[in-house]
């Protein structure tokens, strides 16, 4: 789901920069499979060059990729990468807590580059193209593999906290694609309905492929584990590659993943949110009715306090871009709607009816859509306070299909009380919600083990919100047993 992080402030929150400056890298132009090398960082050149197992001059070179350029850095992590100039902060603001830990004394390689493509979106290092990857390389490896699609229409580094800084610091070497088209107007993207959305799941396909050989050229041997993980519309990538490309990983972690479905997925229960909240914002006598239709759509009871924020920054917008994406004909010739349109106006969102709509639409939905059968372990998680993708039509619906399609021995779900959508709200509502970051910790450990051969987790069940613990406490854990 969209992530408007760039021009959506969360409550009490500031409003974060638009693309943060990154410092000069070398742009010198390649064709397909040269390797254009990245000047040392600033940071590597505080401590003098590496002489270690990294080395920018010769890196591994990355299959189908039409452009690349490496660098050795001291600090794989945002620790050293913010300032560095190899991650941009923009990508990542709003998607975790802003306590959250940053890990670091990760040395190594960072290659940067994209696959051609010929769409123009992404404008990360002033390239302008999409396609783009990162892949970091620890010089310290654990000999495993994450790869990851970002949550959201964001960019390739909108990982780096929740994720990356994290399994880099265990060890693992990283992998992540900005999924082939990037902000809101993504859906421009393609000739024919579904077209954008599709090509997320190719590209993933095509970054895992390409990471794993160099994976192996980098460190002599293919890795032994392959892991999917990834928040939202990263999360619905990593479960469609367990249902399409089992053969390419040995496992993955859905953090809140979007479900597309024969239902129409969030097309189905947005316009309700557009439709009625306005009737329950303004009071009066139609303000329980509105409520009570909320609910039945979905939005769990309790998450109220949610509702205004979700309804000025999200609802709208994704609503109306991802229809956009996938019945475009709805309202003619108007490209993406008419923002937080009354019901009754004509083409408006708030009245869309998807179950109404052509065989096309469904036929462009079907595209994409998920079916449950998945190939490999799959551990998923989603907080019960999440009113961008309410649980019981997300998470628990996904759940039903896993089983349905006769693969619940391969998943794990689990249900995080008082979670939601993106952890920046935790630091709004600190009484009210815990972050999501350290169980999607607490789940990537359970795969592990699973993985390893050591247990499977605990059957999957709702994981209670401590009533005592203060907000330091819950960032540091979340048991899922």
């Amino acid at each position: 789901m969209p992530h408007p992080s760039t021009d959506a402030t969360p409550p009490g929150g500031r409003r974060p920069r638009w693309r943060a400056a990154l410092c000069a890298l070398a742009l010198a132009t390649a064709g397909p499979g040269v390797l254009a090398s990245a000047a040392p960082s600033s940071a590597a050149g505080l401590h003098g060059p590496r002489t270690g197992a990294c080395a920018a001059g010769d890196p591994p070179r990355v299959p189908g990729a039409a452009h690349q350029q490496a660098a050795c850095l001291d600090e794989l992590t945002t620790a050293g990468t913010v300032a560095s100039g190899h991650t941009d902060p923009a990508d990542y603001a709003g998607l975790t807590p802003k306590n959250l830990p940053t890990p670091s004394g990760v040395p190594g390689t960072q290659i940067d580059g994209y696959f051609p493509d010929t769409s123009t979106t992404n404008t990360n290092h002033g390239w302008n193209h999409d396609a783009q990857f990162v892949i970091r390389l620890p010089d310290h490896w654990n000999g495993e593999l994450v790869v990851a699609g970002t949550p959201g229409n964001r960019e390739q580094y909108a990982n780096d906290r929740a994720i990356s800084d994290w399994v880099l610091s265990r060890g693992y070497a990283y992998a992540a694609t900005d999924k082939g088209n990037t902000g809101l107007a993504f859906h421009r993207d393609g000739r024919r309905p579904g077209d954008a959305i599709a090509e997320w799941n190719t590209r993933l396909t095509q970054l895992t492929r390409a990471a794993r050989a160099v994976v192996k050229e980098r460190y002599g041997k293919s890795p032994s584990r392959t892991v999917a993980t990834g928040i939202s519309n990263g999360g619905y990538l990593v479960r469609w590659q367990l249902e399409n490309h089992p053969e390419l990983y040995d496992g993955g972690v859905d953090w809140e993943g979007t479900l597309w479905n024969s239902d129409g997925g969030p097309l189905a229960f947005l316009p309700t949110a557009l439709r009625e909240y306005p009737a329950y914002a303004a009071g009066g006598p139609g303000a329980d009715a509105a409520r009570d239709a909320l609910h039945a759509a979905g939005y769990p009871a309790g998450s109220e306090f949610l509702w205004p924020y979700h309804y000025k920054t999200y609802w709208d917008l994704t609503q109306r871009l991802y229809r956009e994406e996938l019945d475009p004909g709805y309202d003619g010739e108007t490209e993406a709607g008419t923002p937080f349109c009354a019901s009754g106006t004509p083409g408006c969102d708030a009245d869309y009816d998807y179950g109404a709509r052509p065989r096309a639409v469904h036929r462009a939905v079907g595209r994409i859509a998920l079916t449950g059968r998945i190939g490999k372990p799959l551990v998923s998680l989603q907080g019960t306070l999440d009113v961008l993708l309410p649980i019981s039509r997300d998470g628990d619906a996904y759940a039903r299909m896993v089983r349905a399609a006769g693969r619940g021995p391969l998943l794990r779900y689990y249900r995080i009380a008082d979670g939601t959508h993106t952890d920046a709200l935790v630091d709004a509502f600190p009484d009210r919600l815990r972050p999501m970051t350290p169980c999607h910790r607490s789940a990537f450990t359970a795969l592990e083990r699973w993985l390893a051969g050591e247990g499977r987790p605990s059957a999957g069940h709702t994981v209670a919100r401590p009533a005592d613990a203060d907000a330091s406490a819950l960032l540091a854990e979340c048991p899922l047993a």
